[in-house]
């Protein structure tokens, strides 16, 4: 089986979630291939070759990022000291493609190819949530979204992760297979 991750992240919370999920895959069935990578670098024929395509993102304002909630996560995460590393990361994924452009590039698949939607968010009472627009447009392109969509908790707008949710992600990635 051939599992492709594919991820945005913007103060690195997502992207750990992502490697976990990767994790938890491997745990499940040692020998699938599983490729985990940025939204970035996550081109159409690397996907057209998943048996399950798994994508997440962070929740900005509700939902799904935009090149705007990027850009202003990327500036806020600048002004911050000591967070050097993250506001980088922040910068490099404020200035690539985000989901919603990388959606508009996905080739539509045959029936039978799997894919699962998960995002990362606060737990506050409307803080919405990512991952049900990413696996409403994984369904447009005609996977076959085979788990319900999951959120991830982070501490505060950049993180940390909540304590267990590493566990939790490896959990649900060997869940899926």
């Amino acid at each position: 089986m051939h599992t492709v991750i594919v991820y945005e992240s913007m103060y690195g919370n997502t992207r750990e979630i992502a490697e976990a999920i990767a994790e938890g895959v491997h745990q499940a069935d040692p020998e699938a291939s599983v490729d985990c990578l940025p939204v970035a670098d996550a081109d159409s024929e690397m996907t057209r070759t998943a048996d399950l395509l798994v994508v997440g993102g962070p929740t900005h304002l509700h939902g799904m990022s935009s090149g705007l909630s990027r850009r202003m996560a990327a500036a806020a995460e600048g002004r911050k000291e000591g967070h050097e590393d993250a506001a980088a990361e922040a910068r490099t994924t404020a200035e690539g493609p985000g989901l919603r452009s990388w959606f508009h590039d996905l080739p539509d698949t045959e029936p039978g190819t799997y894919a699962a939607a998960f995002d990362t968010r606060v737990a506050t009472p409307h803080a919405g949530g990512a991952a049900e627009g990413i696996a409403h447009r994984l369904s447009g392109h005609h996977y076959d979204v085979v788990a319900e969509p999951e959120g991830f908790i982070v501490e505060g707008t950049d993180g940390p992760l909540r304590a267990g949710e590493l566990d939790r992600a490896r959990a649900w990635g060997a869940h899926l297979v």
